[in-house]
């Protein structure tokens, strides 16, 4: 039986030689100095020897456990050698499936069901936050703390909604590699509590009151915006649908004869297609924006970018040149709208909300919810679309001066 100090006592000579344990285990001292474990053993009548590792990475204690492991193998009649050579293949394997080769066959596979700004932005936010981070890992071994420590980077610059959203992507991720085979265990499913919370705050919107001086500031365009980009802020106002809505919109989209534009299911956040009814301002700003850029896909393209729709950062940026930061957003624009609507108008919030696109309450509400208040919701289109004309300074909220900044 071997011995720690027998083992570290032996010298090299001109020829390899062996110290043997016990049970087929034994020792190997090759002429350069080196010793390497080794068991022998026979399976169907052949004898075979194993190698286990080098000492002393491979203490005398580790070299028995895994000899009594090999062991195990050969009475269930299973080869070691083989063993060995398979679990080796499955290492590299796994290594090879990594969570960023996982992340992009998933993005790639449920993309068709997404909105062309979702797809851009979900790839994004992996190749900007999670990637360097954890893309390397292969996705099978990767366990709750790496996942949490990810995504607390992101905490730590304040993005706190980001991070939530992340997990939630990251979520997914992992349930498609669960039901492709690729993993076992979902790590996102451990941080329920482990996030910081999200304080929900209300998109900044104007008050009724603030119409008028807001309409003569975009008019007066002392910030010397783009008239597209004024053009696009007009017709947000007017038809108050969302920001991602409006600058992915495409000419095919509207139809000016019948003075409405259906923007299709795949770009809307329900998921059904919603019917806009056009007033009559909204269908002027529509032909000053062909005028200028018709023969374009988008109806609001890039200016730097023509090929591309406007960025979605351009109406906010906008708002801040007019002097309006912290206290209107794109999104605002749908509260303005209810609020206004409803006081000063006097229409039902089911109306309004209708028209804002939100989900109906129930399965009935849904049936209903392009025919039952389509009627209302034209002449109600067209009436906001009045009064903000009444409001403004100008008396016209289409009103364009073309020798402003271009």
């Amino acid at each position: 039986m071997l011995t720690t100090t027998k083992i570290d006592h032996a010298k090299p000579t001109n020829k390899p030689y062996r110290l043997f344990d016990f049970l087929g285990l034994y020792l190997e001292v090759r002429p350069n100095g080196s010793k390497h474990w080794r068991f022998k053993y026979s399976l169907e009548g052949k004898e075979r020897r194993l190698v286990l590792g080098r000492y002393p990475e491979l203490s005398l204690l580790e070299a028995r456990e895994k000899r009594d492991q090999a062991k195990k193998l050969v009475a269930s009649g299973i080869d070691p050698i083989t063993e060995k050579k398979k679990n080796r293949q499955q290492a590299v394997l796994k290594s090879a499936v990594t969570f960023e080769l996982v992340a992009r066959e998933w993005h790639e596979h449920f993309k068709e069901r997404w909105s062309p700004q979702y797809v851009i932005d979900t790839m994004h936010r992996l190749e900007k936050d999670i990637f360097p981070h954890m893309g390397s890992s292969p996705i099978a071994d990767i366990l709750a703390p790496e996942l949490l420590c990810v995504l607390r980077l992101i905490e730590k610059r304040g993005a706190y909604e980001v991070a939530r959203r992340m997990l939630q992507i990251c979520n997914q991720i992992f349930r498609y590699a669960i039901v492709t085979g690729r993993a076992k265990y979902n790590p996102a499913t451990d941080m329920r509590g482990a996030l910081k919370p999200v304080k929900r705050e209300h998109f900044a919107a104007l008050d009724p009151e603030d119409i008028p001086v807001f309409l003569g500031d975009l008019e007066r365009n002392d910030a010397r915006l783009f008239l597209h980009t004024r053009l696009a802020i007009k017709l947000m106002m007017l038809t108050f649908v969302r920001t991602s809505e409006l600058i992915e919109s495409k000419w095919d989209e509207f139809d000016l004869e019948k003075k409405q534009w259906v923007i299709p299911a795949s770009r809307m956040k329900m998921k059904r297609p919603h019917v806009v009814p056009l007033s009559s301002q909204s269908l002027a700003i529509l032909k000053e924006v062909k005028e200028l850029n018709g023969n374009r896909e988008w109806v609001f393209a890039s200016n730097a970018k023509p090929r591309k729709p406007m960025s979605n950062g351009t109406i906010l940026k906008a708002l801040e040149r007019l002097g309006y930061k912290g206290r209107m957003t794109g999104h605002g624009f749908r509260a303005l709208a209810m609020s206004t609507i409803k006081e000063k108008l006097g229409y039902r919030h089911e109306v309004v909300d209708r028209q804002l696109a939100h989900a109906p309450a129930n399965k009935v509400d849904a049936a209903y919810d392009r025919a039952k208040f389509l009627d209302e919701r034209r002449k109600m289109m067209q009436e906001w679309a009045d009064y903000l004309d009444n409001v403004a300074p100008h008396g016209r909220v289409i009103h364009v001066d073309f020798s402003a900044a271009e």
